[in-house]
């Protein structure tokens, strides 16, 4: 079974919580440090983040799941 890649209707929050690499792709994309501390990451999905920050969603998500992938091949090697 493949592993699930990241979509624009996951929410910020959970990605960020289940993947803590994301936090820096996240902070690069939206220009901003503000998902660690806003109470709208736990229930927002990527999609509305992109549209608030006037960010491009098909480089986001490459992005995003790039560094998923990076993450479970450091894993690997562990």
């Amino acid at each position: 079974m493949p592993d699930k890649k990241i979509t624009k209707d996951d929410i910020i929050g959970t990605v960020m919580e289940e993947h803590p690499v994301t936090a820096e792709v996240f902070q690069k994309h939206f220009k901003t440090a503000g998902c660690f501390t806003c109470p709208g990451a736990g229930r927002e999905d990527i999609a509305f983040g992109v549209m608030m920050h006037n960010a491009r969603l098909d480089k986001l998500l490459a992005d995003l799941n790039e560094a998923i992938e990076k993450e479970k091949d450091g894993e690997k090697q562990n």
